[in-house]
């Protein structure tokens, strides 16, 4: 027993070198939910927390492990805060329960409750915020009960902005050049600038030194919507659970496809406890195609993104309840032995150029589950065919290295559909509509 115990601090000491670690293993996988914004915007309220929850539960959701119900903006009053505690004020119209009664009915059903504030003196939507007020925030949302904390980067004082400029190759970035480097930028950093230095960095670190404060009281989640500026991906691991690597998302392809182009570059970092954030799911928002929502969700869950749905759950289609509830995607996010993401093996129609389009088409990666993962994907507009050659998926390669010719097979099922497609020798070919992928489930050599 004592052996096992040392063992379990040392394997927790390797996966959290400079990184943020929790009690209770909070953070060391990415955060499955469900948010209010992009389904409600400033329209927040109870009803809908509750509704939202009750559905994650009754459809399944909550069965895979989806498990955070998160208010975003505008739950507060926003005229100020309470002259005599200084702390924000609830909206009493929104929340008649108060957070903290919100806060309880969620917990009633099994689930956990997010909030959201900013590291400014407003909120996006101009809310009280807390930058100056992080240690009576952190501590008003422990007696809250709060278990996840969404910490945006809007209405940042002058005292608080960066020396420098970084360069983020996010389309919200004009004159991004196709490489992903940033022409005429205005005050860059000095070559190897330590970005961790960074007022961005050091608004942030406030915040997580304050919710280690009341740690023992309550043990909250910190997600960074830090929008991919400061360089957050080679600091944000020692200062949040997950750090948002982009500008906002939006229910439009080429929003998604730019997205999803930025973070494939960026996944060096993404491990146990800490995790890009590609922004929230669009899965049911907007005029995506049935194939467009499938490879959203398949990209984002290879990833190792948190998967926060963003979409009004009761009256969601079966069609996209069914891609949010693929078990093993899920699965492969949640894997508790293989952290790191999956990774583009080849580029596919980009030919490796930066293309906000077009994405990496061809990934792979590990499981501990028995089987690799293959993830094929049509970037284009029109029908085209993708094969996934074996010798080229590199958990494959050594194994092909030393395959007699006759042993060059794998035993392939379709993630999709469950359907065994038996024994697949040398490569998989399948026809993909527009915008539309394959996730197969590689297992045992035949």
């Amino acid at each position: 027993m004592i052996r096992s115990s040392i063992a379990a601090a040392l394997l927790l000491s390797l996966e959290g070198a400079k990184a943020l670690t929790l009690p209770d293993n909070v953070g060391r996988l990415p955060a499955l939910g469900w948010n209010s914004w992009n389904a409600f915007g400033c329209d927040v309220s109870e009803t809908k927390l509750m509704t939202a929850a009750n559905e994650i539960v009754s459809t399944g959701l909550k069965d895979l492990g989806y498990e955070y119900v998160n208010i975003d903006d505008c739950w507060s009053v926003k005229g100020g805060r309470d002259n005599v505690t200084d702390r924000i004020i609830p909206d009493s119209e929104k929340f008649p329960s108060g957070i903290n009664g919100t806060a309880q009915k969620i917990h009633n059903l099994g689930l956990k409750i997010g909030i959201y504030s900013s590291a400014g003196t407003e909120t996006c939507a101009g809310y009280p915020a807390s930058i100056g007020h992080e240690s009576l925030d952190a501590q008003t949302f422990a007696d809250w009960g709060i278990d996840y904390l969404k910490y945006d980067n809007c209405y940042v004082p002058s005292n608080w902005t960066d020396e420098y400029t970084a360069c983020t190759a996010d389309s919200d970035f004009p004159g991004v050049n196709p490489n992903g480097t940033c022409p005429g930028l205005q005050n860059p950093a000095p070559a190897g600038y330590d970005w961790s230095k960074s007022n961005t960095a050091k608004r942030y670190n406030i915040m997580r030194d304050a919710l280690a404060a009341v740690e023992d009281q309550q043990v909250i989640l910190f997600s960074m919507c830090e929008w991919g500026q400061a360089d957050v991906v080679s600091w944000g691991n020692g200062t949040g659970n997950s750090w948002r690597m982009s500008g906002d998302i939006n229910a439009t392809w080429p929003r998604i496809t730019a997205i999803a182009n930025l973070n494939a570059h960026e996944l060096s970092s993404v491990d146990f406890w800490g995790h890009n954030d590609p922004d929230m799911l669009e899965v049911g928002n907007g005029n995506l195609t049935i194939e467009e929502n499938r490879a959203h969700f398949a990209l984002w869950a290879i990833m190792k993104s948190p998967l926060i749905i963003g979409t009004a759950l009761d009256s969601l289609p079966e069609t996209h309840l069914e891609i949010l509830k693929n078990a093993d995607l899920v699965a492969f996010n949640q894997d508790p032995v293989h952290g790191k993401p999956a990774y583009p093996y080849k580029a596919g129609y980009s030919n490796g150029t930066w293309d906000p389009v077009h994405p990496p088409e061809y990934w792979s990666g590990s499981t501990s589950y028995g089987w690799n993962l293959v993830l094929l994907f049509n970037s284009e507009d029109v029908n085209a065919t993708r094969t996934a050659s074996w010798s080229e998926v590199p958990q494959l390669k050594q194994q092909q290295r030393h395959a007699h010719k006759t042993q060059r097979g794998y035993q392939v099922e379709d993630i999709w559909t469950g359907k065994d497609l038996g024994c697949v020798k040398d490569q998989y070919s399948v026809d993909l509509q527009p915008h539309d992928v394959a996730v197969l489930k590689i297992k045992g050599k035949c």
